[in-house]
């Protein structure tokens, strides 16, 4: 009797996991670190950011102090006439501080801040028949021109700070603080003044720098009759602009 051997199966082996990612050429890998991507100090940020501020702006003037005496004055005035009444209530005391600070600053931006930084100065004159009239100084036009923060700074401060005052005076009415009014009235007055009083200094500090150039260069170049022609068309042209 033959005996045969059972046949035997074979199971199918369970199907691998897809291996994703690189294939392996059998050689061993190195472990790359983690790249962590961090911002660097300096991300093309220009000079002049750098130069921004305050301490910029004063670093950049050519005549700091007078420029930070301009504001001091002007800001601080705002400053105490708004709170004022968080630290006391004596009105009489709160009316003499901003009266000495406006009067402070209306001195301080005719007399020094105005001749410093923009080489302006107004002032009035009455002569010996008893009239009044206005007196405009301006620097020499042969010099160098005053420096543009200094300039631009003096410029802000005199048209920006008035309009504040107005708008105080629009929040007193609003508010009925009538007791308040006259100060702010006395504000707007001293801002206001100095306002036309350099706008019009500067006017005539640019017709005083065309007669200049043209009294000066042109009469050489054009002759004697040519260039005074010539300088008279355009001293009327500037001033009918400026006027």
């Amino acid at each position: 009797m033959s005996y045969q051997q059972p046949l035997q199966t074979i199971e199918p082996d369970e199907p691998a996991a897809p291996v994703r990612g690189t294939i392996s050429t059998g050689a061993p890998q190195a472990i790359r670190q983690p790249v962590v991507l961090t911002p660097t100090a300096t991300s093309g940020a220009a000079p002049g950011d750098l130069e921004s501020g305050l301490g910029g702006i004063l670093r950049q003037s050519s005549h700091p102090l007078a420029l930070f005496c301009l504001y001091l004055f002007r800001v601080s005035a705002i400053a105490v006439y708004i709170l004022c009444g968080l630290f006391t209530d004596n009105y009489v005391l709160s009316t003499v501080v901003v009266v000495v600070l406006l009067a402070m600053d209306f001195w301080n931006c005719r007399n020094v801040a105005g001749r410093t930084l923009v080489g302006l100065r107004f002032w009035n004159q009455v002569d010996e028949d008893g009239e009044s009239y206005w007196v405009f100084e301006s620097r020499d036009p042969s010099r160098a021109p005053a420096n543009p923060i200094d300039s631009k700074m003096f410029w802000i401060a005199l048209y920006a700070f008035p309009v504040l005052w107005v708008l105080l005076l629009i929040v007193s009415l609003l508010k009925f603080n009538i007791s308040f009014l006259p100060i702010v009235g006395l504000a707007i007055v001293f801002n206001v003044t100095n306002v036309i009083g350099f706008t019009y200094a500067d006017r005539d500090s640019k017709q005083r720098w065309v007669g200049s150039v043209a009294g000066g260069s042109w009469n050489s170049g054009l002759g004697g009759l040519g260039g005074q022609i010539l300088g008279g068309v355009v001293r009327s042209g500037v001033s009918r602009v400026f006027q």
